[in-house]
């Protein structure tokens, strides 16, 4: 039986604590006074017409944004809301500097870590005085804060391993809670292979094909996501791989275990190039939601997407750890993935309900229900305490991160476009066959301190 939203509250806020290094804010802050604050912007802005553009990148979560859009709009008569959303296959980062440099600026738009935010300060608004700040968890906040001001939202908490089927495990007789290291991991792929390769499998999961989809296609999921599994074992949070100046890869050789179990038991194993046709849709929709693969790598975010092809699969998944052989094996990655900023060279109007709709999402009751219950995010923010976690993935988290099971995420912290042009280009060269993967490393080594 899994625990209510305020002990996963508390579990994550050690996380946090112990993994980002910096201190976050104050978690003082009652529900009434975000809830009177925000009714008192709406009020102040009530006599002004205001559009918002809003440019996002959460592909998962762009229908119930839209959903949470109209409600905002509903009850603010005066607002009217447009959303873009860019992400999944597609790359947000560079969409969003051509959006920039076409002259269509957006007023919500999202960025990552500490890198991010130096990369935007230009355009970000000083976002301190606002309700929500208070009520974040700590830690949090800490790679959007500069000279203690806050400049961005955390969107959520989230957590990635190795998505996987567990009732395809159970029809392998697969016990995964015995999967705590690389050597038990490798056992359990090697197993559930060879059943479906003997037709064990057919009669129950038809569509079954292999154990993994790896899609090589989406570097920011090898660049990123995978990276970071090794990466966030070598440094102890993003400030300090953002302040490195060069890049060690100390587990270089598991991370390459990692990324060789994957391409060597997916469909592709026998021409690993095709990998890098491989696509996000293909793994997540057209592959574990239709039960066509056993295991993906990806994390609580993708329930949505699942969700949507089959509610029925959607509740079958459960999460296994990402085992780095030599570092921490039992746990999964976990910390903020991205966060909203308002430009500051909106309009006044524009830049108040802006702030006024983000308040809105995160602390109104209406708005909480949208975030947790629609999004299916584990929100950044007291006050959530009576909201359940009631999805499959989103529990998986929540007990790692109960049991303190967690390493961070520190890729927010990368050279701008390492991970996804740099590393991701070169993984894809690796299986390709045009690198070894010790050039991998150089390589990649390399471009960490020229891009820094």
């Amino acid at each position: 039986m899994f625990k209510s939203k305020k002990v996963l509250t508390l579990a994550i806020v050690m996380v946090l604590a112990l993994s980002l290094a910096v201190t976050g804010c104050s978690n003082d802050a009652k529900d009434e006074e975000a809830n009177s604050g925000n009714e008192k912007a709406t009020t102040e802005k009530s006599g002004e017409k205001a559009e918002i553009d809003i440019f996002q990148f959460k592909v998962e979560i762009a229908k119930e944004l839209e959903e949470a859009a109209k409600a905002y709009e509903e009850e603010n008569p005066n607002v009217k809301i447009n959303i873009q959303t860019v992400g999944g296959g597609d790359d947000y980062g560079a969409a969003l500097k051509a959006a920039f440099q076409s002259g269509n600026e957006p007023d919500i738009f999202n960025v990552g870590g500490p890198q991010d935010i130096k990369d935007w300060m230009d355009k970000l608004e000083d976002l301190s005085d606002q309700p929500w700040v208070d009520k974040a968890l700590e830690g949090v906040l800490s790679g959007a804060t500069v000279d203690d001001k806050v400049y961005a939202l955390p969107f959520n908490l989230e957590g990635y391993g190795f998505v996987y089927n567990t009732e395809i495990f159970k029809a392998a007789g697969i016990d995964a809670e015995k999967i705590v290291d690389f050597k038990s991991l490798e056992e359990a792929v090697k197993t559930l292979d060879k059943k479906i390769k003997d037709g064990e499998l057919e009669e129950e999961f038809p569509l079954l094909e292999s154990v993994f989809e790896f899609p090589a296609k989406e570097t920011w999921i090898t660049g990123l996501h995978t990276s970071n599994v090794a990466l966030g074992q070598e440094f102890d949070s993003s400030i300090e791989a953002f302040n490195a100046e060069e890049v060690e890869f100390k587990y270089g050789d598991s991370l390459k275990k990692i990324i060789d179990l994957q391409a060597d038991y997916s469909m592709h194993r026998d021409d690993k190039q095709k990998l890098n046709a491989v696509d996000y849709t293909t793994q997540a929709e057209e592959g574990i939601a239709i039960e066509r693969v056993a295991i993906i790598q990806q994390g609580n975010w993708v329930y949505g997407l699942v969700e949507g092809v089959d509610e029925e699969v959607a509740e079958k998944l459960d999460i296994l750890p990402i085992p780095l052989e030599g570092g921490k094996e039992d746990s999964i990655p976990v910390g903020v993935p991205m966060h909203w900023v308002v430009n500051k060279d909106s309009d006044d109007a524009v830049k108040d309900a802006a702030k006024d709709f983000l308040n809105w999402l995160y602390t109104s009751e209406k708005g909480k229900e949208y975030v947790v219950n629609e999004f299916h995010f584990i929100p950044p923010l007291t006050g959530y305490e009576d909201l359940e976690v009631e999805d499959s993935l989103g529990r998986a988290v929540s007990r790692y991160a109960e049991a303190g099971k967690t390493t961070p995420w520190v890729f927010m912290g990368y050279p701008t476009a390492w991970g996804m042009e740099g590393l991701g280009n070169n993984i894809q060269k690796y299986l390709s066959g045009e690198f070894t993967w010790e050039q991998v490393i150089s390589e990649s080594q390399a471009q960490w301190k020229e891009m820094r």
